[in-house]
């Protein structure tokens, strides 16, 4: 026979209202009690009727996640880590894809969809400064990417500025001083491109170097493809590199095929780095150097914000700003 709510409050004693109050991640309950209850679930295998609790409270038991497109291999992986850290609060998730296209994400805002689903999980790249005051929504909204939109939100980042930085100081390091950047950004300055440029940019200030233009290959998606045809750009304007860094991980593959094309031994003649720390990029041959930029911490961190706004666990109505921790993990790609 399954254990029941009764069950865990006699084995933790403590009432069956603290028990609910800990499965329902409400406050006010002391860590000490938590843990109790925490132990006791565990000892009997309890599970919680979350239709049933969902119905008592109003809610469907479902979030949506809007992102740009799940065919690139960030999203898609991010998607996959918030779909698991939702299941673990008791949380089926609703993903929906926006394309990037400002008209697009505004119409997730207000879609009827959202009486479907109790809260979302938002990361856009289209919306404008001036798009802000649509982010006054009726329902608890967590925004994901650069902090481009100021209002009273939650907002998790990664830390972009730091991570291009740190890889092109590793890459200065090695005395690579001709480095490509493949890829393109926003020039209002908004977006990960655009920070992430700063960020390359600034590392070759501190070292004294000034980037030339001609070792810039432009690609507005950022894909293997584009990488690819980004890297030709390069290498046919016949300016000298001996390293490549990719504004994300399948820019750098891209343009590591290409150099392979080109007779081009990677990392011996040209090192190659990217970012976002994808699951493809660990299996390349070679290994693809790139910043890991916390992905699990902010999936991890999106959900809590989100059900801690869903369950009136959180003080105040500001929104919190998060910025991820990241690390730069070096590969086989510039390791030579």
């Amino acid at each position: 026979m399954s254990a029941t709510m009764r069950d865990v409050a006699r084995l933790a004693g403590v009432s069956v209202k603290t028990v609910s109050n800990v499965v329902n991640d409400f406050p006010h309950v002391s860590a000490r009690t938590r843990a109790r209850v925490l132990a006791a679930i565990a000892e009997l295998g309890y599970q919680m009727n979350f239709s049933a609790r969902n119905l008592s409270l109003g809610r469907t038991g479902m979030i949506a996640l809007a992102v740009p497109e799940l065919r690139l291999p960030y999203f898609a992986e991010l998607s996959d880590e918030i779909i698991v850290a939702a299941a673990e609060r008791g949380y089926t998730v609703l993903v929906e894809q926006t394309g990037g296209v400002r008209e697009r994400e505004l119409a997730v805002l207000s879609s009827a969809r959202r009486r479907m689903t109790d809260g979302l999980i938002f990361s856009p790249l289209g919306l404008r400064a001036e798009d802000a005051p649509q982010l006054e929504v009726g329902y608890p909204l967590v925004l994901l990417g650069e902090r481009a939109l100021h209002g009273n939100v939650h907002h998790v980042a990664m830390a972009n500025s730091a991570g291009a930085r740190a890889v092109a100081e590793h890459l200065l390091a090695q005395g690579r001083k001709r480095i490509a950047l493949v890829g393109s950004y926003d020039e209002r300055g908004a977006g990960a491109g655009s920070l992430r440029t700063q960020g390359f940019l600034d590392a070759l200030a501190a070292a004294g170097l000034a980037h030339d233009p001609a070792r810039t290959g432009e690609a507005l998606d950022w894909t293997r493809a584009t990488g690819a045809e980004a890297m030709r750009q390069v290498l046919d304007r016949g300016v000298r590199i001996d390293a490549v860094f990719g504004l994300n991980d399948v820019l750098a593959l891209g343009a590591m095929r290409v150099l392979f094309e080109r007779g081009l031994r990677v990392p011996e003649d040209v090192a190659v780095a990217g970012f976002d720390d994808i699951e493809d990029g660990r299996f390349a041959r070679p290994s693809l150097t790139t910043v890991q930029p916390g992905r699990s911490q902010i999936a991890r961190t999106a959900v809590g914000l989100l059900v801690d706004r869903l369950s009136g666990a959180e003080s105040g109505s500001g929104g919190a700003e998060v910025v991820a921790t990241h690390r730069l993990i070096v590969r086989e790609s510039t390791a030579g």
